[in-house]
């Protein structure tokens, strides 16, 4: 079974195109943006495939 981790990212209008790039490079996936608390930012909900711990023998 897939675990997943979520993250909450605010994004600035003009830029928000590179915010969610640089966030897909690291591997995490846009589910919804929702209006932020003003009208000059939004808020992205993104998600990705929690890593396994890799344990020492």
């Amino acid at each position: 079974m897939t675990k997943w981790e979520y993250v909450t990212v605010p994004l600035l209008v003009h830029a928000t195109k590179q915010i969610l790039d640089n966030w897909g490079d690291d591997g995490w996936e846009l589910v919804q943006v929702v209006p932020g608390p003003n009208p000059e930012s939004l808020v992205a909900y993104m998600k990705r495939a929690k890593q396994k711990a890799v344990t020492a023998e």
